[in-house]
């Protein structure tokens, strides 16, 4: 059977960047979001790529609509990334414990009742199932129980011990991969998009301050989009949770690499430390890692194309 993909909150930046790879790899791909802005999509594909794609707008917290989607597609690997981030959660407290916890539960739920045909299923997690007191056991073993400080990573960390569950219980495998900063083409929303929000403004010629300046692990859009479509195909055994894979940096680093590209940009940054451990472990899973420099000039070099 050729493969037929479901990507929920793929209209997001490594959503985008799945479908992208995606469709250059011939799959069939269906997105499921409860928006219907396609400009990131948009952004990193052209118009006869995007052509390819069907979108489907859903809500993962409607189980019903989530499975009919599946059938109707014939559905053979899931992605799962819809969620609502650091801000809007804090914001939305009830709304961010539906989408985030309930909404994952429900896609769980329907691929055990399609589990003759979907053969595989990837989601986010994320680095903010840690806190800086994790930081220790954090580096040394990607099974290292967290301990959140906001309700994105309390949401999270549940979603993991769903994903056991769902194993133990039901023998349904997956694999959980936890980015950490991600940045490229896309990426214009959420708690740690300063880094990209700061290339998109140093290329129309604007000053930009990044918000906080701990020494973090980053993450280039395209190559968290390979880890997950490398996840979803992996013949899981259980439910593992891996890191993604980054170059871990100073933001001064970050803000040279910039400069770099575009001489004269006024890019700041303030005294503000992450609630985040600096790195983690990351041998368990198998994941491209563009340098730094690399993917920041590809990504002001798509800026200034558009």
């Amino acid at each position: 059977m050729s493969e037929s993909w479901l990507v929920t909150g793929a209209l997001g930046c490594i959503g985008a960047w799945i479908v992208r790879t995606l469709v250059r790899e011939g799959a069939s791909v269906t997105t499921f979001d409860l928006g219907d802005d396609v400009s990131r999509l948009r952004l990193i594909m052209n118009p006869d790529a995007l052509e390819r794609v069907t979108c489907v707008r859903g809500d993962v917290t409607d189980l019903a609509g989530l499975g009919r989607s599946l059938d109707e597609h014939e559905v053979t690997h899931v992605v799962h990334l819809a969620a609502l981030l650091i801000p809007l959660a804090r914001a939305d407290p009830s709304r961010g414990a539906l989408v985030n916890v309930v909404g994952t539960t429900n896609v769980f739920e329907a691929v055990k009742q399609r589990r003759e045909r979907i053969a595989g299923l990837a989601y986010a997690s994320s680095a903010a199932v840690y806190d800086l007191v994790d930081a220790d056991t954090a580096t040394r073993d990607e099974s290292a129980v967290g301990h959140p400080t906001t309700l994105y990573g309390v949401h999270k960390l549940a979603n993991e011990g769903t994903a056991r569950v769902y194993w133990s219980e039901d023998r349904l495998p997956s694999i959980g991969l936890r980015p950490y900063i991600v940045y490229g083409p896309g990426r214009d929303t959420g708690m740690t998009a300063g880094p990209t929000l700061a290339m998109a403004a140093a290329v129309r010629g604007e000053p930009y301050t990044i918000a906080w300046s701990s020494r973090s692990t980053f993450n280039y859009a395209p190559d968290a989009a390979r880890a997950f479509v490398d996840a979803a195909r992996a013949a899981a055994d259980g439910a593992p949770v891996y890191n993604i894979s980054g170059e871990t940096m100073l933001m001064s680093e970050v803000v040279a690499a910039i400069e770099t590209e575009v001489p004269g940009a006024q890019i700041g940054y303030d005294d503000v430390a992450l609630p985040f451990p600096e790195e983690f472990a990351t041998c368990g899973f198998p994941m491209p890692v563009t340098p730094l420099a690399q993917g920041v000039r590809e990504t002001v070099e798509l800026f200034r194309s558009r």
